[in-house]
């Protein structure tokens, strides 16, 4: 069997090539990385969480009627996603005020915001991803306008869909980033809601408690990474009840 043809390897995730024109196969690492890759770590079990909690993000979306890349799930680490031109723009919602913007505007952190506010970073590591404005997007020619209305309406369709989700399961959604990408189907294009949907690209709070369940958790060093993704999973009932830490499962080809 010819070995797959890798395209792209990330921080967190491995793109080859798909089975299909216009598909990829998307493989979830167990690599945790934090403030720009600075802090790096091998947490067992945290690729398949992650590959499960966003196969379930991603349908609940469809189901709602927002467009994702996502086609099916292949195994415990892999999902089978559409092919589609990644805009390079980190899109971040934030209902509370967290991580960065509590450091940069001085707001406590989880202080409730009065309305969901979306900023946009530019996708380039090498610059840490810094926070740019819609005149720099339409400037740089990254988006036209059309794109970034379309990308604010499906940023808070999405939160809206993961608040309610999360409420739910008594979990507080704090903020999240997504990455939009644009599928081209004939002479027309569409954005899609792309890359992934998980506790490592959202920050999530036990509503009562304030217990942390999302990256912060390895960023400031509060314990076991796969305990906080595990207890996300159990709450929406992924995974059988009981069910202890993910280890590194053998996989068969």
């Amino acid at each position: 069997m010819a070995r797959r043809k890798k395209i792209y390897e990330g921080k967190a995730k491995t793109l080859y090539e798909g089975p299909e024109p216009g598909t990829i196969v998307q493989y979830f690492k167990d690599d945790a990385t934090a403030f720009n890759a600075e802090k790096k770590d091998v947490i067992e079990g945290k690729g398949v969480l992650n590959n499960i909690l966003s196969e379930y993000f991603m349908l609940g979306l469809a189901n709602v009627g927002v467009p994702t890349h996502f086609l099916k799930r292949l195994n415990m680490r892999e999902q089978l996603v559409r092919s589609c031109e990644i805009i390079p723009l980190e899109v971040i919602v934030r209902n509370y005020a967290a991580g960065s913007m509590s450091k940069r505007l001085g707001i406590e952190e989880g202080t409730q915001l009065p309305r969901p506010i979306v900023e946009y970073c530019y996708k380039e590591d090498k610059l840490g991803d810094p926070l740019v404005t819609e005149e720099h997007i339409a400037a740089f020619g990254w988006a036209s306008q059309q794109d970034m209305d379309d990308i604010l309406s499906l940023a808070l369709r999405v939160n809206d869909f993961l608040s309610g989700v999360m409420y739910g399961v008594g979990i507080k959604l704090v903020d999240f980033k997504i990455e939009i990408g644009r599928v081209f189907e004939g002479d027309f294009q569409r954005l899609v809601v792309a890359d992934e949907i998980s506790p490592d690209s959202c920050r999530l709070w036990d509503l009562e408690t304030g217990e942390k369940l999302d990256k912060d958790v390895f960023r400031r060093d509060l314990g076991s990474l796969t305990d906080a993704y595990t207890e996300v999973a159990n709450r929406l009932g992924l995974l059988p009840k009981n069910q202890p830490p993910m280890g590194k499962p053998t996989l068969i080809n």
